[in-house]
């Protein structure tokens, strides 16, 4: 398991946003990771996508490494953010654009204040 922390660590420490979800962010394979890449590629965040599906080890190795149960999983500048449910809480409730923001991460705040818009 070593092996798989060790990857997962130099993945979140080497890019400003990590998603860690099943299937790509160009062809999600579940609901919840589909609408976390869908607002992250919707607020033109440049991001990486590890698809858990394409290797077990790091499938559960994400889990134990974030000590959080589901997928999808993301990773701002090294740090856990949380999963679908807490990402659509903080994309609403305008607290996403605000972690972005203070970590220096681009994004389209006119596309984060349509999400909220339509969402209202």
């Amino acid at each position: 398991m070593t092996d798989a922390k060790t990857r997962i660590d130099e993945t979140v420490k080497a890019h400003d946003v990590v998603l860690y979800m099943k299937g790509t962010k160009e062809m999600p394979q579940c609901g919840f990771s589909s609408r976390v890449a869908g607002v992250l590629n919707y607020m033109g965040v440049d991001f990486a996508d590890v698809n858990v599906l394409a290797d077990e080890e790091i499938r559960q190795g994400i889990k134990d490494y974030s000590d959080w149960p589901t997928i999808p999983q993301l990773y701002v500048k090294g740090e856990f953010v949380g999963g679908c449910d807490i990402i659509t809480e903080m994309t609403l409730s305008g607290e996403l654009d605000t972690l972005f923001s203070e970590n220096g991460v681009t994004f389209d705040k006119d596309a984060a204040e349509k999400i909220r818009e339509a969402n209202a």
